[in-house]
């Protein structure tokens, strides 16, 4: 729970500060997860090292790694935890013999350190004998002066504080229960009518006030709340409506089979009307019944991480803002018509409330660098993916069938169309002044599952997740005891498969 908590104080020190807008040089036609993400980890390194720096002046030593920073903030914030008990390890790297190890586990002892491991290896770095792992248990104000003590002895050419588990201090905190989530709302886009003079909306101080009150009832929502219901304008509803009529006409020719099946559902429950834009309520109970995924408000687009996070508990974070009048054909970042008629169909069909959950659950403490490159396999499929149906192509992506104009570039001669392959697709440069050139054609969403699954398993995080629907919450598989409480669940599921078919090929033969 140490190393949890330390990643999380880690996310508090190094997170992102400003939204990511056109202040921050980012002038493009509209804002894509891609891009955000990209933007998030240069933000992030910057970040870090400014503050790295800063606490290594301020403690006149260039050594300090950054889990003692983080350690260090955490006493001086919560003065009563300096002497709880800190299970941590220790890499010494020896300059001399392993016979100075002796007096090093002595002087461990001496700042009433409880030593429960000890390790060598041979130092690959020239002119070092040994690099030795030590495993202790102190109070955490010893530990920060051992560290210190130990970098003073002429005997060492380094100290390295690591985490005592598998959840690394350099890990990114994640979500670990639905409830999480209420953390998880940075925005990358904040309010973007008020800073970009390209935004429709940005001479009109009318719709960008009625964006701040949308965006406030987002920010207020925590979970288990019912989400909140916006009396959308006669102007509003009528934007709606020239969309909605628009796919309509579109949908029997260019949507997937799945996703026109839902489309059609959500009409026969009145859900879909061209008249009224859906609460998302509603929305969301929908998707409950069908798929088991809910939705929750968002107030704009969010950092790429938080996103992705909230996917792998089946909830889906959408906005409730209605793009500008004067364009709505277009729209420079998401609003909740893209969101309802781009997204919501497919959320409620299993196969592909399967795939974008396990797009969520590979995020959840993945580096910025694979948020990066899940981002963009997102981008390609879920946003702005192709799939086969027979000798046809059609579209399944969220940004074709809720954008009539790339819905028809897409499916034209004017593009290139590529078989979707995660490692191919993840370095994918993204367009973000035009149209797509290139888009990915999925065999099936089934065939997309198995071959992302395949590529997640080539990821560096270090361990599994699985999701529990009974709790909201989301297990790290890195003991014995998770693993042996899994498999005797997996053995009930299949006790009740193999009584089922018995059972049926009983009736078939009786």
């Amino acid at each position: 729970m140490m190393a949890v908590a330390a990643a999380q104080k880690n996310r508090e020190m190094f997170a992102i500060k400003k939204s990511y807008s056109i202040e921050n040089g980012y002038p493009a036609r509209r804002r894509s997860l891609v891009d955000d993400a990209r933007f998030e980890t240069l933000v992030v390194k910057q970040t870090k090292q400014s503050v790295l720096e800063e606490a290594r002046q301020r403690a006149n030593d260039a050594g300090l790694t950054e889990e003692e920073i983080v350690l260090a903030k955490t006493i001086a914030e919560s003065p009563d935890s300096e002497q709880s008990v800190q299970k941590a390890a220790l890499v010494l790297r020896l300059r001399e013999g392993i016979g100075s190890l002796g007096r090093i586990l002595k002087t461990i002892e001496n700042f009433k350190g409880a030593i429960t491991h000890v390790e060598t290896r041979p130092s690959k770095k020239e002119g070092l004998q040994f690099e030795v792992l030590v495993k202790i248990d102190m109070s955490r104000q010893s530990l920060l002066q051992l560290i210190r003590n130990l970098r003073q002895s002429a005997a060492l050419d380094g100290v390295t504080l690591l985490a005592d588990n598998s959840v690394s201090i350099k890990d990114p905190w994640f979500p670990r229960h639905a409830a999480d989530l209420d953390n998880c709302n940075h925005l990358m886009t904040k309010y973007e009518p008020d800073l970009d003079m390209n935004h429709p909306g940005f001479a009109d101080k009318e719709y960008r006030a009625r964006r701040k009150v949308i965006a406030e009832i987002a920010f207020a929502y925590k979970y288990g709340d019912p989400i909140p219901s916006i009396p959308y304008t006669e102007t509003e509803n009528e934007t709606w409506s020239r969309v909605f009529n628009t796919v309509l006409d579109l949908v029997p020719k260019h949507a997937c089979v799945e996703y026109q099946r839902v489309f059609k559902k959500l009409q026969e429950e009145r859900i879909f009307e061209p008249h009224r834009i859906p609460q998302l309520q509603e929305v969301s109970d929908f998707l409950k019944r069908n798929t088991g995924f809910t939705l929750r408000p968002a107030a704009g687009l969010l950092t790429a991480r938080d996103f992705l996070s909230s996917l792998a508990f089946r909830i889906f974070q959408s906005t409730q803002y209605v793009r500008h009048v004067n364009s709505p054909y277009h729209t420079p970042e998401p609003d909740c018509i893209h969101e309802l008629l781009g997204h919501m169909p497919l959320l409620a069909d299993p196969s592909f409330a399967q795939f974008s959950q396990e797009i969520g659950l590979a995020s959840l403490g993945a580096s910025d660098e694979e948020i990066e490159k899940l981002s963009t396999i997102y981008w390609f499929t879920v946003e702005f993916g192709l799939c086969k149906e027979g000798p046809e192509v059609k579209a399944y992506g969220a940004g074709l069938l809720s954008a009539y104009g790339e819905l028809l570039h897409a499916l034209s001669d004017k593009c290139e169309h590529r078989a979707f392959d995660p490692s191919i697709t993840a370095l994918q440069k993204y367009q973000d002044q035009d149209y797509q050139p290139i888009y990915y054609v999925a065999e099936s969403f089934e065939d997309a599952k198995e071959k992302f699954r395949r590529w997640v398993a080539t990821m560096s995080r270090p361990f599994e997740v699985r999701f529990n629907p009974h709790t909201q919450s989301v297990e790290v598989l890195d003991s014995v005891d998770r693993m042996e409480g899994l498999i005797s669940q997996l053995n009930t599921e299949m006790t009740h498969l193999t009584n089922a078919v018995n059972k049926m090929k009983a009736r078939q033969f009786a």
